[in-house]
């Protein structure tokens, strides 16, 4: 599949990091031993899976060899890749719920990470789907914001709502609802700021827009997206611990996920805060966004066979 080529291109350095760590561990210790283990254990955290997270994938590990008598390294490696994938599923899933007219997905995130263009790329995407866009632009904080999400509002070829800067942004979002109405569209794309420095302000802000919404649009799906570059690594993961505390995160995009070898972050945030990746930078292009698939994620990065074979 396309996604699958895709992705599997832009984990290539994520895939040399953690594929080639494991490797290491497993040819160099054939028995699956508390040595073995404890060198698997360091592989991992250096692979930015964090500290809280290897751990406990190791001892979930251990439990497994122990119950299913595995003896042999490359069955290991196998239960491992099955580990991983399930820290991926289990809790909140990666699936967008876009349903209702419209479906409201709101994005945040600091400057740099690549929201902007990300949002850009959504409008695009809905838009080749046959969907109906249009784009609120309520980050009326960042100077240069509306304009810049302007240009990307031009190449998809989707409806902007704007007011001056330093408007109040749940007006931006008010007027984007009404515009909404009887229009028939499809999906409303709402930038907000991203201000950390000030998580009061950002979560007074943010509660203000989404009881607009609420009260406007009550049978719609709405999402909260986090913005994170893939490359700051496990500064990522802070930064989902610090937004998680000021907004109801719903899911991630992780941008610039072909640039890095950090793609290890997606675990450590999923497991630590439950918030799941649910779409992925893949490179520069407007359509270089795709929906996240645990399963390919992680059949992209480890190399195992008989996924979760029992011996």
């Amino acid at each position: 599949m396309a996604f699958f080529s895709k992705l599997k291109e832009s984990l290539s350095k994520t895939k040399t990091s953690i594929n080639e760590k494991i490797e290491n561990v497993m040819n160099t210790f054939r028995k699956v031993d508390d040595e073995l283990f404890d060198e698997l254990e360091e592989a991992l955290i250096t692979a930015d899976l964090g500290v809280n997270t290897s751990l406990e994938i190791i001892e979930r590990l251990r439990e497994a060899a122990s119950s299913k008598h595995i003896v042999d390294s490359e069955k290991l490696k196998s239960e491992l890749a099955k580990i991983l994938e399930e820290i991926l599923t289990d809790g909140a899933d990666s699936k967008m719920n876009v349903y209702g007219l419209p479906a409201v997905i709101m994005v945040i995130g600091v400057n740099g990470v690549g929201k902007t263009t990300s949002i850009g790329k959504l409008a695009n995407m809905y838009k080749k789907q046959g969907k109906t866009v249009m784009i609120a632009a309520a980050d009326t904080f960042r100077a240069a914001a509306i304009e810049q999400l302007e240009v990307w509002a031009n190449r998809a070829d989707v409806r902007l709502i704007k007011q001056q800067e330093g408007s109040d942004p749940a007006a931006v979002v008010y007027d984007a609802v009404n515009a909404c109405k009887g229009k028939y569209v499809d999906v409303l794309l709402c930038d907000t700021a991203g201000r950390l420095h000030n998580k009061k302000n950002l979560m007074e802000e943010l509660k203000k827009i989404y009881k607009i919404l609420d009260r406007e649009l009550p049978d719609s799906g709405k999402e909260i997206l986090l913005v994170l570059d893939a490359t700051t690594g496990q500064n990522a993961v802070q930064q989902a611990k610090e937004f998680k505390e000021a907004a109801d995160i719903t899911g991630i995009i992780l941008t610039k996920l072909d640039g890095t070898a950090k793609g290890g972050i997606t675990f450590a945030i999923k497991n630590e805060y439950n918030i799941p990746v649910k779409l992925v930078g893949v490179g520069e292009g407007i359509d270089d966004i795709e929906a996240f698939d645990p399963h390919e994620f992680v059949s992209g990065i480890i190399d195992a066979e008989e996924k979760g074979a029992e011996e």
